[in-house]
């Protein structure tokens, strides 16, 4: 058997353990799968967390490789292999650790990136590979995964389940008055890719005092997080609801639901909230939107990508490798609070 596949495989290996915004990219490429092929059935090794946000979509068995665990997770991977044998691995990370797990999934043909993308060496550890196509969207690379099968028509879906307890959960914090709800999700996983306080306050209130909406701050237990979620909330004039820490991802995803509009930085949440299909105002600075904004929602970015590059580095973006950051202190302040009050006005009276 080799690539492209004339017939539908009995079964897929797909890898790509995290993170929560990747794992999100990475969902059309497997809805488009299923599409073309609603017989073949797909594992998908996913880190725990992960797990915790799409672990219960049907027909797709999900694996968890839990880091956390150190070398017991290396052997537990090793059991669950067992015995097992699959048409074809998806390794979709390029990370040395998701690479030394794919050498225990049984399966003749490994498909990863091109070497000219392949990071972390990843191209010594699969025998297949993409076709190379400069300058893409993360979620447009994964599809290209797709094509070097012979699937050539995409899905743009995600159907991520939302638990009717998770709803519950949005109903008895939001207030049920009718306005608008504006969800703001301050903070990255990298601090370098983070608006300042003094913006988000002032989106938050404009939000309440021009648009008569209702806001929510949303974020993890971490103390950074923590310390955002205070610190806007004391700057607002109109004091926004304070939810950091206070949600797991299914009740973070049902509020993201619920919203009428996402502010973020290019994290977790922004690609949670594409997920159901609710517009984003990505705040981008330090990393590249044509490569990680939020997919369906190009037209509300707040770019200042292309000052930083020429800031840092006096080049323009074509002289530069795909996907350089920018993560000098105060490099995401270059975005105004203006410039994203203006992109509010443009999504809500849309």
């Amino acid at each position: 058997m080799s690539l492209p596949f004339s017939s539908a495989p009995a079964n897929i290996c797909l890898l790509r353990l995290s993170a929560v915004g990747d794992v999100c990219h990475a969902l059309p490429l497997v809805r488009t799968i299923q599409a073309a092929w609603p017989e073949t059935k797909i594992t998908w090794i996913i880190g725990r967390l992960e797990a915790s946000l799409i672990g219960d979509i049907p027909d797709i068995e999900f694996i968890i490789f839990d880091k956390s665990r150190g070398a017991a997770a290396y052997r537990a991977f090793r059991a669950a292999m067992k015995g097992r044998h699959f048409d074809l691995l998806l390794h979709l990370q390029m990370s040395l650790r998701a690479s030394l797990i794919s050498l225990l999934v049984p399966t003749p043909i490994r498909l990863g990136f091109d070497r000219k993308r392949a990071k972390d060496l990843q191209w010594l550890f699969t025998n297949y590979k993409i076709a190379h196509q400069p300058r893409q969207h993360v979620v447009d690379s994964f599809f290209c995964f797709a094509e070097a099968m012979g699937i050539n028509e995409r899905l743009l879906a995600w159907d991520i389940p939302v638990p009717p307890e998770a709803r519950q959960f949005c109903e008895q914090h939001l207030t049920n008055d009718g306005r608008k709800l504006l969800v703001i999700s301050p903070c990255s996983s990298m601090s370098y890719r983070n608006w300042n306080v003094a913006g988000y306050a002032a989106v938050a209130d404009y939000a309440a005092e021009k648009h008569h909406m209702q806001v929510a701050i949303s974020g993890g237990p971490t103390p950074i997080e923590q310390q955002y979620g205070e610190e806007i909330s004391q700057r607002c004039q109109h004091r926004p609801l304070n939810l950091v820490g206070k949600t797991d991802l299914k009740q973070l995803l049902a509020l993201l639901d619920r919203a009428a509009v996402v502010v973020a930085p290019d994290s977790g949440p922004a690609h949670m909230a594409t997920a159901v299909n609710t517009p984003v105002i990505g705040l981008y600075a330090a990393t590249n939107p044509d490569r990680a904004r939020p997919y369906l929602s190009a037209e509300f970015v707040a770019s200042r990508y292309p000052d930083a590059i020429e800031k840092k580095y006096h080049k323009q973006l074509d002289e530069l490798p795909w996907g350089r950051r920018v993560r000098d202190e105060g490099t995401m302040d270059l975005i105004t609070s203006d410039e994203v009050c203006a992109l509010l006005d443009k999504v809500v009276t849309q």
